[in-house]
């Protein structure tokens, strides 16, 4: 038994992932996606979510049967050893630095887009949005999953109130022809799309804390993962309908802009708000998940106060050390003004490392058609490192880097804790 308190259920499972899922992109990628592929990448999501199936049921396999706090770096130490398990935790951490801050400014710049503050107003919107989730994370994970649920909910309805207004009707969604479809285009759409679609690797961190792992892990991924696809879907038919996208437009202020448009400029904060939560579920199952990972790796000295559980049966002390790091990076990156975009862009090339890692794992002790599964995310994964070019070498430096830095494991000392 891991400790954690296990009382997630299968409806919170799915509000956690859609919501992870969502997070900063569900404002923006679908008139980025648009503006690169236009009406073909209507087809794009239907097609991305083919491609990233393979990929979650082999998640959804592992977290089925080995669940476990250490997500991915269980995963892969169970393949492949210890020292990988570890190597693996450590790549995944060090997207803390520049991930998280990054995703806090977004989320602020909704406060922005609604009221017009200051960038020293926005600062103390991310320490306040920091404190929020160290708070919501003193609880359990079923307190996290109420939230996101509850956010899901607000989405969807903003997406469905936005195609009630707006008149669309399914007869009317502009599908073109399959032989119409360019794929350049295509290509490019899905490129940007995948993005979309990071944050199974940080559910699996939350495999051990369902009722039912075995169960409802596996379908609340897989569910999760239909609704945020339906979601993306809904919002790029909003954003060709309305021409929402284009050179020059923010994209970020497509579906903002298209609530105005139907229901005035005093439903601009409605949608900016809606905006920030979306990006505070994101913020909020990573900062977790991290916790949990720093919780799980210090298993390996149980005397370490990082080791410890609260009352509560959460890792707070773990929580408390990912949340003071990013406080730190999030008022280092303000003080001295580090442009964010481009180590988001180095930070994508880790998270699919992480995810063949993953699939490789699933390749060595998954069976049957979810070792297949595997299998297939395993050449995928290597596609998108060769589409990301040779700013996946920044994934893979860090890798090496670990690799070589981080000190051996003894095994005795593994055998007896």
């Amino acid at each position: 038994m891991s400790g954690l308190k296990q009382e997630l259920g299968l409806a919170q499972g799915v509000g956690l992932l859609s919501t992870s899922l969502l997070g900063t992109g569900v404002f923006a990628v679908p008139a980025l996606a648009a503006q690169l592929a236009h009406e073909d990448s209507l087809w794009a999501w239907p097609i991305l979510l083919a491609l990233v199936f393979p990929i979650a049921i082999a998640f959804a396999a592992l977290g089925r049967h080995f669940p476990s706090a250490g997500g991915a770096a269980h995963f892969v130490g169970m393949a492949f050893g210890p020292r990988m398990a570890r190597v693996t935790g450590w790549l995944f951490l060090s997207v803390i630095p520049f991930g998280l801050p990054a995703a806090l400014q977004i989320a602020a710049g909704f406060w922005q887009a609604a009221f017009g503050w200051s960038s020293d107003q926005l600062l103390l919107v991310q320490l306040a949005t920091l404190l929020i989730i160290w708070l919501l994370g003193t609880r359990s994970a079923g307190s996290s999953a109420n939230v996101q649920t509850l956010i899901a909910i607000l989405i969807i309805a903003m997406v469905i109130a936005i195609w009630w207004r707006g008149g669309i009707t399914p007869a009317e969604i502009p599908w073109p022809a399959v032989a119409d479809i360019s794929p350049p285009n295509m290509a490019n759409a899905l490129a940007v799309m995948f993005w979309c679609f990071v944050g199974l690797e940080a559910f699996a961190h939350l495999a051990t804390e369902f009722r039912h792992p075995e169960r409802d892990f596996p379908r609340a991924l897989l569910i999760g993962l239909l609704v945020a696809g339906a979601v993306y879907w809904g919002c790029t038919v909003a954003v060709l309908n309305f021409n929402a996208f284009g050179e020059g437009r923010e994209a970020a202020a497509s579906l903002p802009g298209i609530v105005v448009q139907l229901f005035g400029q005093h439903a601009l904060w409605i949608a900016c708000i809606i905006g920030y939560l979306a990006c505070f579920a994101s913020v909020n199952i990573y900062t977790q998940s991290f916790s949990r990972l720093v919780w799980s790796q210090a298993q390996e000295r149980p005397t370490s106060k990082l080791a410890a559980l609260s009352a509560g049966q959460v890792p707070v002390n773990a929580l408390s050390v990912v949340v003071g790091s990013c406080l730190v990076f999030t008022l280092l990156i303000y003080w001295l003004h580090l442009p964010l975009d481009t180590l988001i862009v180095y930070a994508n090339g880790i998270f699919v490392l992480i995810y063949l890692l993953c699939m490789l794992a699933g390749c060595r002790i998954l069976a049957g058609r979810s070792k297949t599964m595997a299998l297939i995310g395993s050449v995928l994964c290597c596609l998108l490192l060769v589409m990301i070019g040779w700013k996946s070498m920044y994934a893979l430096g860090m890798f090496a880097a670990l690799w070589l830095l981080l000190p051996r494991v003894k095994k005795a000392k593994a055998r007896h804790p």
